[in-house]
């Protein structure tokens, strides 16, 4: 997890306008590997462990299943049109990937200059540690200070609450792609402020104007 990062991230229990504060234990390159996110309102404190960081809300418990698989070889026509789809050509900037888009975070990472990719899902607990690729798993809700990000991808199997999530933590001119869209997707976009760019196939494009 990139130092910079950890910057913006907010506590899951006590809510967005909440900011955590990294207590470092092992750090290489501006990452970190071993540590905690500690909350100064609630004073719990979320584990950064082998560079994953688990910002679920209490009470914790094992890991669910997860969605994205493994970080496997994948179509790279399929990584492109994605990558057109957010719309970020280079950075610096932050993309996050939720749920089974979340597969899509190294090989993004590695496609666009700059750009440090968030996964959000539990299958990367599994992962290794890949360059640009910040591994995490959070509940009730994206773990960002309100537009922070890029863009954000998200697996429209997730739920309305997680699309809105995405449309609460882009940034203005960011864009929120969602994947297999669920019925009320464009609507959930449009009450939160965002214009619908593309519909097509399944997929919703929506961007912050």
């Amino acid at each position: 997890m990139h130092l910079l990062l950890t910057e913006r991230l907010t506590c899951p229990r006590c809510g967005p306008e909440f900011g955590l504060i990294l207590l470092a234990d092992r750090m290489e390159e501006r990452r970190v590997l071993e540590g905690r996110l500690g909350c100064p309102n609630c004073r719990d404190a979320y584990p950064v462990t082998d560079g994953f960081g688990d910002l679920r809300a209490p009470p914790r418990g094992d890991l669910p299943e997860g969605r994205a698989g493994t970080p496997g070889r994948l179509d790279e026509q399929e990584t492109r049109r994605l990558a057109a789809l957010i719309g970020v050509q280079e950075g610096p900037g932050t993309v996050a990937f939720l749920g089974a888009t979340a597969r899509f975070a190294a090989a993004y990472a590695e496609l666009v200059p700059g750009v440090e990719a968030v996964g959000l899902d539990a299958a990367l607990v599994h992962w290794p540690r890949l360059p640009g690729v910040n591994r995490m798993v959070s509940r009730p809700g994206i773990p960002f200070f309100g537009r922070t990000l890029r863009g954000v991808a998200v697996d429209g199997a997730l739920g309305l609450s997680w699309i809105g999530e995405a449309a609460r933590v882009v940034a203005p001119l960011g864009r929120v792609v969602v994947s297999e869209a669920p019925e009320g997707a464009e609507e959930a976009l449009i009450e939160a402020g965002l214009g619908i760019l593309v519909v097509e196939g399944g997929t919703v494009v929506a961007a912050r104007g």
